[in-house]
C-alpha cells in the first residue's frame, strides 16, 4: 500500500522592499527606504507613492511603520550628489537603507533597472516594482513622505523658493525663483540649470547632469 505523503508548507521568503525618491530635483537630498512587510499584517492600499495623494501617503507611511517587521529610511546629501553623481548617490542611499533594517532580509527586490553593490543578501531589480511589488510600494511612500517632509523644512529655511509647493523639482515657479535669488546651499550644484547660475570660476565636484 503506498504510503501517502505530505510536503511542509514552504517558510516565506523574508523580502526587502526597496525605492527612492527625490532623483529628479534640483535641489536636497535623495532619499531612500527598505521595508520588510508582515504577511500576517496586510496593508491595503499601497501602491507607487506618485499615485496616492499627500494625506494619503502620509496614513499609508503611519501604518507602514506600525505594521511592518522592519522598515529604515536613509538619504544622500547634496554634497555627496555633486560628488558622485545622482545615480550611484541614489544606490548609496538604498544600500544604506539596507544595511540599517533591523531584521536581516532573505531577498531584496530593488525598483528600477539598477542594483546597489554590497547588498546583504541576493537582489533582484524590478522595473515598476512600486507597482507591482507591496514591500517596493511600501518603500516607496517611506521615501516619498521623508522627502517631502524635507523639502517643508527647506521651505523654512528658505522661504523664497517655495520648496514646499515644488518639492524641488524644476517647475517654472522653482527656475523663475531661482533665477531671481541664485543658488542656495541646498541646490545642486551638479545639475544643468543650477550650474548655469553659477559664478564661472564655482568649482563643481561632479559634472554630472540627470
Amino acid at each position: 500500500m503506498p504510503t501517502e505523503r505530505f510536503a511542509a508548507p514552504a517558510t516565506p521568503v523574508l523580502t526587502a522592499g526597496v525605492d527612492e525618491a527625490g532623483r529628479g530635483p534640483l535641489a536636497g537630498p535623495v532619499f531612500a527606504a527598505a521595508v520588510v512587510l508582515d504577511p500576517a499584517r496586510p496593508i491595503p492600499g499601497l501602491a507607487d507613492s506618485k499615485k496616492l495623494s499627500a494625506a494619503r501617503r502620509e496614513a499609508l507611511a503611519a501604518q507602514i511603520r506600525e505594521h511592518a517587521l522592519a522598515w529604515a529610511v536613509a538619504q544622500a546629501d547634496v554634497p555627496t550628489i555633486d560628488r558622485l553623481n545622482i545615480l550611484q548617490a541614489t544606490l548609496l542611499a538604498m544600500r544604506q537603507a539596507c544595511a540599517s533594517l533591523s531584521l536581516a532580509p532573505q531577498l531584496i527586490l530593488v525598483d528600477g533597472n539598477r542594483l546597489p553593490v554590497g547588498l546583504p543578501c541576493p537582489a533582484r531589480a524590478l522595473v515598476g516594482g512600486d507597482a507591482l511589488e507591496p514591500a517596493i510600494s511600501a518603500a516607496s511612500i517611506l521615501a516619498k513622505t521623508a522627502r517631502d517632509a524635507c523639502c517643508l523644512a527647506l521651505h523654512e529655511q528658505y522661504p523664497q523658493y517655495a520648496f514646499d509647493r515644488h518639492k524641488g523639482y524644476g517647475t517654472a515657479l522653482h527656475l523663475a525663483r531661482l533665477t531671481q535669488y541664485g543658488p542656495c546651499p541646498a541646490h545642486r550644484r551638479s545639475f544643468a540649470p543650477v550650474r548655469r547660475l553659477l559664478p564661472a570660476a564655482t568649482p563643481l565636484l561632479s559634472a554630472a547632469t540627470p
